[in-house]
């Protein structure tokens, strides 16, 4: 099964049965314990407080869910967690079908009748191991955007035709804009031609504060500036040498910028 191969650990599944009736409860746990190999862990409890408890103590990811108990049913099982704590899954089994829109109301994976039968409980069993599977891989993927959003704010991922590579904000001097291409000139000397216009590292980078435009074809790196000259309506001069001009719209701007940082 590819979620096996790909996600192993996502088919250990750890479960809880709550059912008030003893002979049920023995019952089902033969079923699932012959057919339903990838439930690994399988507790019991005889009613829904009983239950709730375990499910706190257990962190299960699946729980099989009597309705018809004394004192509380199944369908009250959200009134004993904060939305917080509900990180399982519930099959409903019980021997009333007039149940069944109110547990599709809970999210439920699934709701199986008395006697169950097998194949639906190992339908039932799968839907839910694939619905654990999507879950993770979507915190998964939540946490790994996080990830690279935190890299943002201090690297530059940049498409080459060898792959990508990652380069420190700092570590660039300026970027130059040629058409629907933008090339990076780096301070050691190296420089990288990516086929993105300029606008699109504008937008990257912005939240870095490092980083002007001083020109439409032109995102310099503040720190990589080595002087300012006002010849031929005045332009910077960057470390390496490279003369980058100052529009005559930004100049009033450029030098309240440089009163307020430097």
């Amino acid at each position: 099964m590819v979620l096996r191969s790909v996600f192993p650990y996502l088919n250990n599944m750890k479960a809880i049965l709550i059912d008030d009736e003893p002979k049920a409860r023995k019952l089902l746990q033969s079923i699932i314990t012959e057919h339903c190999p990838d439930i690994t862990a399988l507790h019991q409890a005889e009613d829904l407080g009983k239950g709730t408890a375990l499910i706190k103590q257990e962190q299960p990811d699946l729980v099989f869910l009597d309705i018809e108990m004394p004192q509380y049913s199944g369908l009250q099982i959200l009134e004993f967690f904060d939305t917080e704590e509900v990180n399982f899954q519930i099959i409903f089994i019980t021997a009333y079908n007039q149940y069944a829109v109110d547990a599709f109301k809970l999210s439920a994976v699934d709701y199986l009748l008395k006697p169950v039968d097998v194949e639906e409980l190992k339908a039932a069993v799968k839907k839910a191991i694939e619905l654990k599977a999507a879950n993770n891989l979507t915190v998964n993927l939540a946490e790994l955007k996080r990830s690279f959003q935190k890299l943002s704010h201090n690297k530059i991922a940049l498409d080459v035709p060898r792959g990508i590579i990652f380069i420190n904000h700092q570590d660039v001097m300026y970027l130059e804009a040629d058409g629907m291409y933008t090339t990076f000139y780096l301070k050691n000397g190296d420089k990288e031609l990516i086929c993105k216009p300029l606008r699109h590292f504008v937008e990257q980078m912005h939240a870095s504060g490092l980083f002007y435009k001083p020109h439409r074809s032109y995102y310099i790196n503040l720190n990589a500036i080595k002087e300012f000259n006002k010849k031929e309506g005045g332009h910077l001069i960057m470390e390496n040498d490279k003369l980058v001009p100052i529009s005559r719209d930004k100049r009033t701007e450029f030098f309240e910028m440089v009163k307020e940082i430097f």
